[in-house]
């Protein structure tokens, strides 16, 4: 096989990369081997440490993983928000951006870059201290006002990136359908709203799940910008001080994220796959119409 964008190795490329892959093997097993060893005469793996997560004839298995399961609902709810406040607010910044005049985006583009080059975590704790100070009435919200100290950080730096993915796949269209839309009548907002969303999300869909696990996995920044809000890396901090079990419990929490985001992934793919069905069968209900009212060959 060849490729227009690198020359395929040869044996001795080959052989070099085999030889190559297998002493970064080696060497990553040996040092997993020592960090496990370690690990074994420290006594981490005593059953003391992992009875309480593991053994439901301990005492503290049903208390700890009760604390484990309202934190993961506490995440997940401000993720929830978070996700679904981001995709709308972002996705009609990016629209605003694309329309507004030269002088009306200027404004818009300040704001974008600011809380784009803020990290996540100052974001959170300025929008904390900003409720607290200036005494900011968020009452009317349902649930705490940690959950909306969070939920507020989360989506003023979320949502201006999700704006920049849409501006992005909008831009990634090709220009005739921009052109095509307008010069059957339809306004710019007609265009945008009916031909190129629907295809630049088709397109950006990678882009906007990788985002979305980002926020799930931002939402445990509440446990070290103020602890305002009790969400499953804080009840698991809480849990490993008074069992003193620090690795074993944020073992387990970590796998707790990895399957969260390995769910999101998954559901990520079946959307795709359906969009990408509901595409095909579309076009081929059109090709159809047409055929019957041009027949082959006519």
């Amino acid at each position: 096989m060849t490729s227009v964008l690198y020359d395929q190795p040869g044996p001795r490329a080959r052989r070099r990369a085999l030889i190559g892959t297998i002493v970064v093997l080696v060497a990553l097993a040996v040092v997993a081997l020592l960090v496990v060893r370690r690990l074994a005469e420290q006594g981490q793996f005593d059953w003391e440490l992992w009875g309480p997560l593991l053994d439901p004839r301990t005492e503290e298995f049903p208390l700890v993983w009760e604390l484990i399961g309202r934190g993961l609902l506490a995440t997940l709810v401000a993720a929830i928000l978070a996700i679904a406040l981001s995709l709308v607010i972002g996705t009609a910044l990016g629209v605003a951006r694309m329309m507004l005049g030269r002088w009306g985006r200027i404004p818009l583009i300040g704001a974008i870059e600011l809380f784009r080059g803020l990290p996540v975590v100052i974001t959170i704790v300025l929008v904390w201290r900003a409720i607290v100070e200036f005494n900011i009435n968020i009452r009317f919200l349902p649930g705490s006002d940690g959950l909306w100290y969070l939920v507020i950080g989360l989506l003023l730096y979320n949502s201006v990136i999700i704006a920049e993915i849409v501006r992005a796949g909008v831009a990634s269209l090709p220009k005739g359908q921009n052109e095509a839309a307008i010069a059957v009548g339809m306004t710019r907002g007609q265009a945008m709203r009916t031909v190129l969303l629907p295809q630049a999300f088709r397109v950006m869909l990678p882009a906007l799940i990788s985002q979305l696990v980002v926020i799930i996995k931002d939402t445990s920044l509440a446990a070290v910008a103020g602890a305002f809000y009790i969400e499953l890396l804080y009840r698991a901090n809480r849990i490993a001080q008074n069992l003193d079990n620090p690795l074993q419990i944020l073992f387990v929490v970590g796998l707790i994220y990895i399957l969260l985001n390995f769910a999101l992934s998954r559901l990520a793919v079946w959307v795709e796959g359906r969009l990408s069905r509901a595409n095909t069968s579309g076009g081929a209900e059109a090709a159809a119409e047409v055929e019957k009212v041009v027949p082959a060959g006519g």
